[in-house]
């Protein structure tokens, strides 16, 4: 293998981070108070099918005050690391779906807290107007940046099945905006959506792989309590995939993806309390530790495949 990122066989966050900042950089995970279109009726008053009702922020401290979050889940961290880098992670919900004061306000309000190296910004393709981007592209140029786009699928059918709300003319036009500014995107993709094919599912990563983007997060699809997937659960009409399946899956993934491409996620996280199926999925560093087996079983890397 000619290439190698700190003994792992794909270009994952950590390796990147810490050879970005010369030591290790945590991720703070935070709810920013904001709702989405797909749930405030400017859309859709449903959600993505998929979409937990902390609008998939379910590891954030919700209903504190930004800095109190902050604050609290830094504490956590230095329990296990004395010294480390923070980027704030805005993961519930749309985080640029708000005026453009509001959002200045709570991002600056993150980004001066001590030893704040970055921020990470998810949000639809949908809900980045002109004075949005505006924003993000001066935040870019004052601290490293993210944003972090919900793709999930290029597949129409699926997209009008999940109930996004968004088309992949969306996705591209958000990344072409985005990219005129510089700014770094990380682009979601989930795999096992109801009724997808392993072409399907392939064909999406293959399409984000092209886009010369800078990240990715391949996600396993979880079937949470209380969103609107329960129904077709209840009904028979979901299957998931088993974890030898989805092992075998990413593996796959990533030897599609260019050896630039930072590798974020290679696998969910389902609150255990909250998580219906696949229960195997709560095991994460055994999935972990089984997708490094597998790359080295089959002697394959991120970038093998990529392009043909």
């Amino acid at each position: 293998m000619s290439v190698e990122w700190d003994n792992k066989r794909y270009n994952n966050l950590n390796y990147f981070l810490r050879h970005k900042f010369g030591e290790k950089v945590f991720k703070i995970s935070l709810d920013g108070g904001f709702t989405c279109p797909n749930r405030d009726g400017s859309i859709s008053h449903k959600g993505c099918i998929f979409c937990s009702l902390r609008g998939s922020g379910d590891f954030t401290m919700t209903n504190k005050d930004l800095s109190l979050q902050f604050e609290e889940a830094k504490g956590m961290m230095q329990k296990k690391w004395r010294s480390g880098k923070y980027i704030g992670y805005f993961q519930a919900y749309t985080n640029t779906y708000a005026p453009v004061d509001v959002l200045r306000e709570k991002y600056y309000t993150i980004l001066d807290k001590e030893n704040v190296v970055g921020l990470a910004i998810a949000t639809r393709p949908d809900c980045l107007p002109t004075d949005v981007l505006d924003l993000l592209e001066e935040l870019n140029k004052e601290t490293y940046l993210w944003v972090e786009l919900g793709l999930q699928t290029i597949k129409e059918d699926t997209t009008k099945l999940i109930n996004s709300g968004y088309t992949l003319e969306d996705y591209v036009n958000g990344v072409e905006e985005l990219k005129k500014r510089n700014i770094d995107i990380v682009t979601h993709c989930i795999l096992g959506l109801p009724g997808e094919t392993k072409s399907d599912m392939l064909e999406t990563v293959d399409f984000v792989a092209k886009t010369n983007t800078q990240g990715i997060k391949l996600h396993l699809l979880h079937l949470m309590k209380d969103t609107p997937m329960v129904k077709l659960y209840e009904e028979g009409k979901l299957e998931f995939l088993g974890k030898d399946e989805y092992v075998d899956l990413v593996v796959d993934c990533i030897e599609k993806l260019p050896t630039d491409m930072v590798i974020h996620r290679l696998t969910g996280d389902g609150p255990r309390a909250t998580l219906i199926e696949p229960r195997w999925s709560l095991n994460k560093w055994e999935v972990l530790n089984a997708i490094d087996d597998i790359l080295k079983e089959r002697d394959t890397w991120q970038g093998k495949k990529f392009g043909l």
